[in-house]
């Protein structure tokens, strides 16, 4: 594949994968826990915390983006005090991967959350009544269960970073080497003269990996369930 892409688009192809792993690792985390927390706890400003969660998906992503650089700019207050700690968003791939991040995580949450609802709460309740721990019994009980739908999200999460493109562009350009990802690449060469070719490889790239990680997401998700089911 490195010969048949050239220079450019294999680095947004490289981009494109790393700021995917990033965003989905960096989420994961926080999206199981607000996944559990909304599947599992009632509290005043539940549905607004909901809601929250899903904006991404109902704003324009630039809006989002915009949104993500008016607040994490290096003139804001937060932009300076993260850049003074070393950590700067705006116009660098971390920014990339930030957006993506946002624009992923109600599908990530949304794929947890289902998983969670569909476990008794009968068996975490009994597990907590011999002594284990609230964290315990997560670890022990609800995790292994819900293992299918926490891959479920992580899988859905990484191919919608892969996609990303509006929220990216608005947070962080479209600047080659640094932070163009392969849908900035393709949109790139397309506005250029006899950039198609590099387009197409690029469109074949991307239906590659996503149909990739598709299958890939279905395979461990079965070989999951499966091991759940074992007595």
């Amino acid at each position: 594949m490195t010969g048949w892409l050239g220079p450019d688009e294999w680095q947004a192809v490289l981009l494109s994968l790393k700021v995917s792993f990033w965003a989905t690792l960096a989420s994961l985390p926080l999206g199981l826990w607000v996944a559990y927390v909304l599947a599992r706890r009632q509290f005043p400003g539940k549905q607004l915390l909901n809601g929250l969660v899903h904006l991404p998906l109902i704003l324009p992503p630039v809006v989002t983006g915009y949104l993500l650089l008016i607040s994490f700019s290096t003139q804001t207050p937060l932009g300076r005090t993260l850049e003074a700690m070393g950590i700067v968003f705006a116009f660098r791939w971390t920014g990339a991967a930030l957006a993506a991040a946002v624009m992923a995580f109600p599908l990530m949450v949304r794929a947890m959350r289902l998983s969670i609802e569909a476990v008794d709460p009968k068996l975490e309740q009994a597990a907590a009544t011999l002594g284990a721990s609230r964290l315990w019994v997560f670890l022990t009980i609800t995790l292994p269960l819900i293992l299918p739908g926490v891959i479920a999200g992580a899988i859905l999460a990484f191919a919608k970073a892969m996609g990303e493109f509006g929220a990216t562009i608005t947070f962080v350009s479209n600047i080659p080497g640094q932070t163009q990802t392969i849908p900035s690449a393709i949109y790139a060469f397309l506005q250029v003269p006899g950039g198609e070719r590099a387009a197409w490889r690029l469109v074949v790239v991307s239906v590659v990996i996503a149909m990739g990680a598709l299958l890939l997401s279905e395979w461990v998700a079965r070989r999951a369930a499966g091991k759940v089911r074992e007595p």
